[in-house]
């Protein structure tokens, strides 16, 4: 199914840059109802694009077309919306211009409100990224988002992740054939290291210990894995793009703005949404105790531990289990 594009126009960041001519890419699955209250606001994860949402999104799913509107709005620099691979020069590469999370919720809030009409969002839902992203819906706007679902993320990145995201930073850039961001070919042996330090990251030691690799994933062997799954997956990425969305991952925090003034307190404590925040129990990204400081910040809020050994990956729907149990927490949540 063909994504839309939403023309942003030039619009002012947080940095102090204005990213001109912005296009922000939306996929939208279901119908708005007359009184347009049953939007979901799902946005994309690191590096992902609306159609790696798709797999929690069908009749008889979690989020089911046929009773909600769902829009799936991709973050900048995924690709499809705007980004350092298709915007133009001076602005291309790495000129793009730093993009923060407050950034995107407010070029998606536009499209909600100014596309569509809608006042009130029935759920924003995140993983990863987009949990991120979801936080900061509730967070910003919090007399317009009812519910609140966020697995496997953080409403702040904390000081490990960072350090984790900048060595996937640094391999990339290291690559001689990066040449700062201006590359003729692109730098695969940097991305090749890049895949290698997240394949040990974005799985847990207990995923690799009881081989889910090859019992459940079906690879021949550890390296068959790390080249089939974890190579391929970032050698279908631009690499600016790639660090344009880790620089937007280790910089998200829902208080840096100026309704918040960098209070993180305050920020949590102003969401008014109903809330579940669900982490992996094996997750190395944004662990449980992490996730139980913010669910005790947010007025109300519910802390649903996912019980897996998939990690981080365990919000991404490669195994059944985990999905149904994410899914029935997030039907749990709308029929509220």
């Amino acid at each position: 199914m063909p994504h839309e594009i939403f023309e942003l126009g030039d619009i002012q960041l947080q940095s102090g840059r204005c990213l001109r001519q912005a296009r922000l890419a939306y996929q939208t699955y279901g119908k708005l109802n007359a009184a347009k209250d049953n939007v979901i606001i799902y946005p994309t994860s690191f590096a992902a694009t609306h159609d790696d949402t798709a797999w929690l999104i069908g009749e008889g799913r979690a989020l089911d077309p046929t009773k909600y509107f769902i829009i799936v709005p991709d973050a900048f620099g995924n690709g499809l919306s705007s980004s350092p691979s298709n915007t133009p020069a001076p602005q291309n590469g790495n000129r793009f211009p730093r993009i923060t999370v407050h950034d995107n919720v407010n070029q998606q809030y536009r499209l909600l409100t100014e596309k569509f009409g809608i006042s009130q969002v029935r759920l924003a839902i995140g993983w990863s990224l987009g949990g991120s992203q979801a936080f900061e819906w509730a967070a910003a706007y919090p007399e317009q988002v009812e519910r609140l679902f966020t697995f496997q993320s953080a409403a702040r990145t904390s000081r490990h992740f960072h350090v984790f995201f900048d060595s996937v930073r640094a391999a990339i850039e290291l690559d001689p054939e990066f040449k700062e961001g201006f590359y003729a070919q692109p730098p695969h042996r940097g991305l090749r290291v890049a895949a290698r330090i997240y394949a040990g990251w974005g799985f847990s030691q207990a995923f690799y210990r009881e081989r889910l690799d090859q019992r459940v994933l079906g690879y021949a062997s550890i390296e068959d894995f790390l080249i089939d799954f974890w190579e391929g997956w970032f050698l279908k990425r631009d690499a600016n793009n790639l660090l344009a969305q880790l620089w937007t991952g280790q910089h998200a925090d829902i208080s840096a703005n100026a309704r918040y003034q960098g209070d993180m307190g305050k920020a949590l404590a102003s969401i008014k949404a109903q809330t579940i925040i669900m982490p992996s129990s094996s997750d190395l990204y944004f662990p449980v105790q992490d996730a139980e400081l913010e669910t005790a910040s947010i007025p109300g809020a519910e802390m649903h531990v996912l019980e897996s050994d998939w990690g981080h990956v365990a919000g991404e729907g490669l195994n059944e289990k985990d999905t149904q149990a994410i899914e029935w927490a997030i039907g749990e949540l709308l029929g509220r």
